[in-house]
């Protein structure tokens, strides 16, 4: 029998299978990782996402790239809390597509579900279909999640996230979301997610409710005021059609700050709704700081809204507010890699 741990063999058997496309500098060393290869025509080394994730060994505790290339992958992809350390890669957020159309509940209806701890994907757009206008289908609307994030320390860059109600469930866990573009109307980005949004397109459909029915783009749900939790958007654009709210407050103590971002004249003049906090105001931390644009004035926001000092949001804003420990920078692969 082998002395290497069986870890390591079953990686060897994966860098023989799958080449090794990609490496990384650690030190003055080259750190060669697997890659796995999607492609629809059956060129890769499977034909559906799922089938890939399922051909990473359990508890594995390596980097491993997942290349979905260009096309429209119509499946439920889920990756399991015991597959951590996967890189999914597709060609582009406008070029690669995962979509399904899955409505009954939250739980169930996600196109995309990411359990593993150590995450990252890249160029690649997760879209639930249900009732998405783009598909012309005159399906109701009803909750309808595209992309559920469960695991700690995931990022996704340049990503998208389509669809109508619940969009995003940024469920629990420290998340990056960077140069991503989320759509939605209603509480489309959702949770109670340790998250920064940066330099993200926030962009509301509100055209597709109700005649005067108001949207709202968050629903955060931080639920006692020691958490750590809450949603930053810093540096976006919030733009589209309608009207929304910045965020109502789906549990006690929701907690989400936009700082640095553009708004247009989507935003509806009060900015924020207490919903389910109603009559415990005090308890809600939502914020603006320095934003600009025409929905940014802040004269006829409720009189609750949480006047935040510097320091508050230095903290916030800062990258130590998801990564103390430096997880992001120690990923393998940042926005010019791989």
């Amino acid at each position: 029998m082998s002395s290497q741990p069986w870890y390591l063999c079953t990686l060897i058997a994966l860098f023989v299978s799958f080449g090794l496309a990609n490496c990384k500098k650690s030190g003055k060393n080259l750190v060669a990782y697997p890659t796995i290869t999607v492609d629809q025509s059956g060129r890769g080394n499977f034909s559906t996402i799922q089938s890939a994730i399922d051909s990473i060994p359990l508890d594995n505790r390596h980097w491993i790239c997942i290349y979905v290339k260009t096309g429209v992958y119509r499946e439920k992809v889920t990756i399991p809390s015991n597959k951590p350390f996967i890189y999914l890669k597709g060609g582009g957020k406008r070029n690669t597509y995962i979509v399904w159309d899955d409505h009954d509940t939250v739980l169930q209806s996600p196109t995309f579900t990411v359990l593993a701890d150590n995450f990252i994907a890249k160029s690649i757009s997760f879209t639930n279909s249900y009732n998405y206008p783009w598909m012309r289908n005159g399906n109701p609307r009803a909750p309808a999640v595209a992309a559920m994030v469960a695991g700690d320390k995931s990022s996704f860059y340049r990503c998208g996230f389509y669809g109508v109600q619940d969009t995003l469930w940024d469920v629990q866990g420290r998340h990056y979301f960077k140069l991503c573009t989320i759509v939605g109307a209603v509480d489309f980005i959702f949770g109670t997610g340790q998250s920064i949004y940066e330099a993200c397109a926030i962009s509301v459909i509100g055209g597709v409710l109700e005649e005067g029915l108001p949207g709202y783009i968050t629903a955060q749900g931080r639920t006692n005021p020691n958490d750590a939790n809450g949603f930053v958007f810093k540096g976006c654009n919030v733009f589209g059609t309608g009207s929304t709210y910045l965020g109502r407050a789906w549990r006690d103590y929701a907690r989400v700050l936009f700082y640095d971002t553009n708004m247009t004249n989507i935003i509806e003049p009060k900015g924020w709704d207490a919903w389910n906090v109603a009559g415990r105001e005090h308890q809600i931390t939502f914020a603006e700081h320095d934003c600009n644009g025409l929905g940014s004035k802040t004269l006829h926001r409720v009189g609750w809204e949480s006047k935040l000092s510097w320091a508050t949001v230095k903290q916030l804003t800062s990258m130590t507010f998801i990564d103390a420990e430096g997880w992001i920078r120690n990923q393998p692969f940042q926005m010019g890699q791989a």
